[in-house]
C-alpha cells in the first residue's frame, strides 16, 4: 500500500509537472552548472513538501477565521507563522504581478465575462467552438469563423 500524505492521496497524485521544473531549477542556475536527476527530483519533492506545509498552514489560519474559503491574506499569514516572514513581500509582489497579467490576458478578449454578448452571440460562438472541437477530434478541417452578422436597424 502506498503511503499517504495530509489529504490522502498517493504522493504520486500530489506531484508537479518534472519538465516545469526542471526548467525552474535550471534558469535559476548558472548555464555551467549541472544537476543530477536524483537531486532534481528531490527538489520537486521537497517543493510539493513545502505547498503542503503553507496548504495546511494556511487552512489552519483560515478556520481560527472561521472562513471556510482561504484567501491570499491566509497564506501570507501562514508564511508568517511558519518562519518565512522575510519571503512575505516577495511573496505578495508576485501575487500583484499575477493578478496583473491575469486581468491583462482576460481584458485581451482571451477570456471573457460574457457580458460584451448577446445571449444570441453566445450561444453562436459555444457552437462554433463545438464544431472547431469535433473537427478537430474526428481529423477534419476546421471550419471557417462565420462572419460576424450586421446589426439589424429593426427596433
Amino acid at each position: 500500500m502506498e503511503p499517504m500524505d495530509i489529504v490522502g492521496r498517493t504522493k504520486e497524485d500530489a506531484s508537479l509537472p518534472k519538465a516545469t521544473m526542471t526548467k525552474i531549477i535550471k534558469e535559476m542556475l548558472p548555464p555551467d552548472v549541472r544537476v543530477a536527476r536524483d537531486a532534481q527530483d528531490l527538489l520537486i519533492e521537497c517543493c510539493v513538501e513545502f505547498i503542503n506545509l503553507i496548504s495546511s498552514e494556511s487552512n489552519d489560519v483560515c478556520g481560527r477565521e472561521e472562513k471556510r474559503t482561504i484567501a491570499p491574506e491566509h497564506v501570507l499569514k501562514a508564511l508568517e507563522e511558519l518562519g518565512f516572514g522575510e519571503y512575505i513581500e516577495d511573496v505578495y509582489a508576485a501575487y500583484e504581478q499575477h493578478k496583473l497579467e491575469t486581468v491583462d490576458t482576460v481584458r485581451s478578449g482571451k477570456w471573457t465575462n460574457g457580458a460584451e454578448m448577446t445571449e444570441e452571440e453566445a450561444l453562436a460562438e459555444q457552437q462554433r467552438m463545438f464544431a472547431e472541437a469535433r473537427a478537430r477530434m474526428n481529423g477534419g478541417a476546421i471550419p471557417p469563423k462565420q462572419p460576424d452578422p450586421e446589426p439589424s436597424l429593426e427596433s
